[in-house]
């Protein structure tokens, strides 16, 4: 049962919600992402910013209250769901690598707003897992577990401005720099990828 207006705001820890904002923004690297989504774009034909960031939103918000018993109802475990989302961050990191097209999307198709784009580069499973293991935690601690809501919107706003300014962003690297960065980010997207997997697949292969 959620507490009353004036009781959420007296728990309020300003630390531990910039500590909340900060374990998100690491996890969601929008930055990070930022070569993969300027090919993406250019792929698509343009990405719809309001769109993407609205779908990702509502993504984080679904898994932070339902997400756990959705997962039960699919008969998915966290693990499961957190290594299908390991295999698609290592495609995406050997498109951005090898720069061979496994996402072949044609331009201007609302399926890419999604997959690849919200989910799962933005609102991926390590995002998904990361809420959820958060408010498990401040319900065992009876905190304020609204803050991991305050902290989501912050970094939905980051989200939207960067989108926002992938153009911008694409013309101050140019293509030299924009070819370099992506294939740095690459590398790190599949070492990410590994991780992930490695954490979460060992208890699944039997």
């Amino acid at each position: 049962m959620y507490k009353p207006t004036a009781m959420l705001f007296s728990q309020f820890n300003f630390q531990e919600f910039l500590t909340l904002t900060f374990t998100l923004f690491a996890v969601i690297d929008v930055i990070g992402s930022v070569p993969m989504l300027i090919s993406l774009k250019e792929k698509m034909g343009g990405i719809n910013a309001w769109k993407v960031t609205l779908i990702s939103g509502g993504l984080m918000i679904l898994f932070f209250f339902i997400g756990k018993p959705f997962l039960t109802l699919l008969g998915v475990d966290i693990k499961s769901f957190a290594v299908a989302g390991s295999i698609v961050i290592f495609i995406l990191g050997l498109e951005m690598v090898l720069g061979i097209e496994f996402f072949k999307t044609e331009k201007g198709a609302p399926s890419g707003t999604i997959v690849p784009i919200a989910f799962p580069l933005i609102a991926g499973s390590g995002t998904l897992t990361t809420i959820m293991s958060l408010k498990a935690t401040f319900e065992r601690k009876e905190q304020n577990e609204y803050m991991i809501l305050l902290a989501i919107l912050i970094n939905l706003i980051v989200i939207y401005i960067v989108l926002r300014s992938l153009n911008l962003i694409e013309k101050a690297l140019g293509k030299a720099g924009l070819l370099a960065v992506r294939k740095f980010f690459g590398v790190i997207l599949l070492a990410i990828a590994v991780r992930v997997f490695a954490t979460n697949a060992s208890g699944l292969i039997k």
